[in-house]
């Protein structure tokens, strides 16, 4: 897949793992819109269920996510139910990529992908999944040769009056004491209330993680917004930035016509 790809579809109806919960009044903005900080929980919540409720838990607990894309082809509102279905789309011995379909019973629909590196826990470094882990992804998958290419290149802006602060809180660190992927998705948030036309149609988001962010680092969000090219279709760029290194890179933009 590249940047402008359509994501992999499941390849058999009844594959996959499922699960559902209720949207909280938390997840949505004043519009009752599923924000994309909420999303990527809910994609968090079921990568967890789906270790816990297989052999994963044993056999390969810890993982990170190293870019996620989420597709909002229709948006979900609260009040719903949303429905998740998780499935492999590609793998290597040591990453994965995962797809989660969210759907919703008012008839919502966002497509995801996450690229997941299972992680020792001994020396926090990429390692092999288990045999039985490689089986059960595979399932769902004849790409067995998974490569990491980065979407995002793009080289940050200089400084400016428009970058705006991150404060890291206690609240935003997991147990790895980086902050947990989810919470960038807040800032992403901030830069949305002021391009709502980036939400008025189909569109896709993707976060690239370059490099974590720890506690009590000072992290600054540069950006740049392009109204448009002669196809009209606007773009959101955003850098994460700690100390002049980028640690994570973000472009919102329009679905392309199918």
């Amino acid at each position: 897949m590249s940047l402008d790809q359509p994501l992999a579809p499941l390849p058999q109806e009844g594959m996959g793992f499922a699960s559902a919960w209720p949207i909280r009044a938390g997840d949505v903005d004043p519009y009752d819109r599923l924000r994309f900080d909420a999303i990527a929980r809910y994609l968090q919540d079921i990568a967890w269920e789906n270790l816990h409720k297989t052999f994963f838990h044993r056999t390969d607990p810890n993982w990170i996510v190293r870019r996620t894309v989420i597709d909002v082809i229709r948006p979900i509102l609260w009040p719903d139910e949303v429905q998740l279905l998780r499935w492999c789309s590609a793998l290597s011995t040591r990453w994965t990529n995962m797809r989660v379909r969210v759907t919703s019973t008012n008839g919502g629909l966002i497509e995801t992908e996450g690229f997941w590196i299972n992680i020792s826990e001994s020396t926090g470094m990429p390692a092999r999944i288990s045999d039985e882990g490689l089986a059960y992804l595979g399932q769902t998958t004849q790409e067995h040769r998974l490569r990491w290419r980065p979407y995002l290149t793009d080289t940050a802006p200089a400084e400016s009056d428009t970058d705006m602060p991150f404060p890291v809180r206690a609240t935003d660190i997991d147990q790895y004491n980086h902050v947990n992927n989810a919470c960038y998705w807040q800032a992403v948030e901030q830069f949305m209330v002021e391009y709502p036309k980036l939400l008025a149609g189909p569109h896709r988001a993707v976060i690239e993680y370059v490099a974590p962010v720890l506690a009590r680092q000072h992290v600054t969000v540069r950006s740049r917004y392009e109204p448009g090219d002669r196809t009209g279709r606007p773009v959101l760029r955003l850098w994460f930035v700690v100390g002049g290194t980028t640690t994570t890179v973000v472009r919102i933009m329009p679905l392309p016509p199918e």
